[in-house]
């Protein structure tokens, strides 16, 4: 058993898969729970494929909870066509996977993350790849949290390059910028990991050969999902060569910083109509000297790469 615990927040969809994947891989931490939420697919799917990838994986223990269906200003959501075709509609590249033998939690995904920070406190790592609507839910109930938790680390935001939904906003952050905003003002220790870099960490299906090779359950599987992730690559960003590693790398850099160069920086998230979902620095806090975001500004493709391809040919190899 680790020392550090981690709790994935994922819309489940192909990278999130991947991110899935790194972090049962991943030796020193253990995967205590996923919530489910809502974006590349709704939240009751997310949680199905959540589970799907576990136990594919050979790691069916985890436990997996329902969190909120939709954004803290909405009563409804609905898939945007774009994340329908990035990720298919099923959410994992159309690759038919069997019905999971486990069944979500009953215990509110809110809950278990209240629970967990009070349990586990500077040792838990919480790291959300979708919209930060959970996070700000429970940073509402309980306060108490936001100094308990040891790290978030988020796939979100854009700083130095353009949003993917916009030209100032990212698709997660988008999702929910009034979340995202109450998230970054608070006291959590925070790090971005964006587009200004997972857009420089590529897959290609050099690499995905490698997983069909295996010849395994998981290695056929995961190659299958990620091959129809890079197809789309070639027509939505064809100028990348290749498919960004947007959700796993942010658990890559929980485990280990080092993998990028930060800025320190306090945030906060635009909510006006003209810079919907805008991820800057807070002009209010810009001289505070102990900011609570640090932002990924460059990553060392290579190394994450390697440690990726890694991590997932040895955990596909077993399963």
């Amino acid at each position: 058993m680790a020392t550090r615990k981690m709790i994935l927040d994922l819309d489940t969809g192909i990278d999130d898969a991947m991110a899935i994947a790194y972090a049962v891989a991943a030796l020193d931490v253990d995967l205590i729970g996923i919530i489910a939420s809502y974006g590349n697919v709704l939240t009751p799917l997310s949680a199905q494929n959540s589970l799907k990838i576990l136990e594919l994986l050979g790691h069916s223990d985890v436990p997996v909870y329902l969190g909120e269906s939709h954004s803290s200003t909405t009563t409804h959501f609905d898939v945007m066509p774009i994340s329908a075709q990035i990720h298919g509609k099923n959410g994992i590249g159309e690759v038919p996977l069997p019905t999971p033998k486990r069944e979500p939690e009953t215990e509110s995904a809110v809950d278990f993350l209240i629970q967990s920070a009070h349990s586990y406190g500077k040792d838990l790592t919480v790291v959300p790849t979708g919209p930060l609507t959970n996070l700000a839910k429970a940073l509402k109930l309980a306060p108490q949290i936001q100094d308990e938790i040891g790290n978030v680390t988020l796939m979100g935001g854009a700083l130095t390059v353009p949003g993917n939904v916009s030209p100032v906003a990212e698709a997660n952050i988008n999702q929910d910028p009034h979340a995202a905003d109450q998230v970054f003002e608070s006291h959590l220790n925070i790090a971005m990991v964006g587009l200004d870099v997972t857009l420089r960490t590529l897959l290609t299906k050099n690499e995905t050969a490698q997983w069909r090779s295996l010849k395994t359950e998981a290695g056929k599987k995961f190659a299958d999902i990620v091959d129809y992730y890079i197809d789309v690559y070639k027509i939505t960003s064809p100028h990348l060569h290749g498919c960004a590693l947007h959700d796993p790398l942010a658990v890559g850099v929980a485990l280990d910083p080092s993998l990028v160069s930060t800025l320190d920086l306090n945030m906060f998230v635009d909510t006006t109509k003209e810079m919907w979902g805008r991820t800057i620095g807070d002009p209010a806090r810009l001289t505070d000297k102990n900011p609570n975001v640090t932002v990924a500004l460059t990553v060392d493709q290579d190394k994450y790469l390697a440690r990726f391809m890694d991590y997932l040919t040895k955990l596909f190899a077993e399963n």
